[in-house]
């Protein structure tokens, strides 16, 4: 998923939730800043005090840089979430260690992920990890029958969209990929094989899409993806509920699900904004919500922006700079507003999420990754 679900869709669903308008916009800007989030390493201030964070995502988002993207501690964690074949503990998926890597949407390792976040409710990082597991709670549902790693099970072929001229999609592949594209067999070829779902390209974060493709296994494969973004929003949304009444096992009554209007314009508009690059779609998202299309605000009432650097972003806000990436050597002022900073905690988020997740969550069902 892009810019257009992680942020605004998420917006809209905590607003839905019941969340306020700067409670929502701390959620919704901690999903999409999961992409966002490149640097890692220590940060240095003048008095001798230091804050490390890692990274949730790479500078380059080329699938055609397997080596660079070969990366446990950002795509196993934070974008394709191993979804033991979708049992629970205890049981395995069949075939070999890989199946268990998988992403499935919803699954046992999703919710444990979930109840997990809840359960750090009353932290001061609270709002931060619950944008952070809504991130990757709903690539859950968009990387569904992908794996976060370099293996033969993520292979693409015959990738067809809805009616679209195959001829010409095949000419985008081989446009895209050069040399590692092969024309004749419609697949992504390499030493190292593609990660997660680098042969479909971005056909699984288009909300308006339905595509077929042949997997790894052989095995072909429909998708409907304004049904699964549309299974997305409702799951993040009961999420957002359950943290919100502080209870994983909290039952949603009518007062809580989303009305039927606003489904329908969830709807719509993952059906109307066919644009390419996540970018343009986000905009039209947010004059949606600007518009007063949604039963949480009424036009002119919200308006919705998100930067993620420079002047005006969380990391400028928290360390008074514009630089999109540091030296080593450089020292930045500390003030005490840093450590409340919403940059410095979603940083705190991101770190706990991690350790969650590898340490604690998958060892539960067998897994054991970097």
């Amino acid at each position: 998923m892009q810019i257009d679900f992680h942020h605004a869709v998420t917006y809209v669903a905590a607003r839905l939730a019941k969340f306020s308008v700067e409670d929502a916009n701390v959620i919704s800007y901690s999903a999409q800043y999961v992409d966002d989030a490149v640097n890692s390493g220590t940060i240095r201030f003048r008095n001798k005090a230091m804050y490390s964070r890692i990274s949730s995502a790479h500078k380059m988002l080329d699938y055609r840089n397997f080596k660079e993207l070969a990366n446990h501690f950002t795509w196993i964690p934070f974008h394709f979430l191993p979804g033991n074949g979708g049992k629970k503990a205890g049981d395995n998926p069949g075939g070999s260690f890989v199946n268990k890597l998988v992403c499935y949407p919803d699954s046992p390792v999703a919710n444990d992920m979930v109840n997990s976040c809840i359960a750090c409710h009353d932290r001061e990082y609270g709002l931060h990890r619950l944008g952070i597991t809504m991130h990757v709670l709903a690539d859950t549902f968009a990387h569904q029958g992908f794996a976060g790693i370099n293996h033969k099970i993520n292979e693409v072929e015959d990738l067809k969209k809805e009616d679209d001229d195959p001829s010409g999609l095949v000419k985008k592949l081989g446009d895209y990929f050069g040399e590692f594209f092969d024309t004749v067999k419609n697949k992504v070829v390499s030493d190292a094989f593609p990660l997660g779902h680098g042969g479909a390209l971005t056909c699984p974060d288009m909300p308006y899409l339905k595509w077929t493709y042949t997997n790894g296994l052989g095995d072909p494969v429909v998708r409907d993806n304004t049904e699964i973004f549309m299974d997305a929003v409702k799951r993040i949304h009961e999420a957002m509920i359950c943290f919100r009444m502080k209870d994983p096992e909290y039952t949603l009554g009518d007062q809580d699900k989303i009305s039927q209007q606003d489904l329908d314009k969830i709807r719509e508009n993952f059906l109307d904004f066919e644009d390419e690059e996540g970018e343009d779609r986000h905009r039209k998202w947010v004059n949606s919500i600007a518009n007063g299309d949604f039963s949480f605000a009424e036009k002119g009432q919200e308006t919705l922006s998100y930067v993620h650097k420079g002047r005006d972003s969380w990391k400028y806000e928290a360390l008074d700079t514009k630089k999109e990436v540091e030296t080593k050597n450089e020292l930045f002022r500390f003030a005490p507003e840093f450590l409340g900073s919403d940059w410095k905690l979603f940083h705190d988020a991101l770190q706990t999420h991690r350790i969650d997740i590898i340490r604690n969550i998958l060892p539960n069902y067998g897994i054991c990754v970097a």
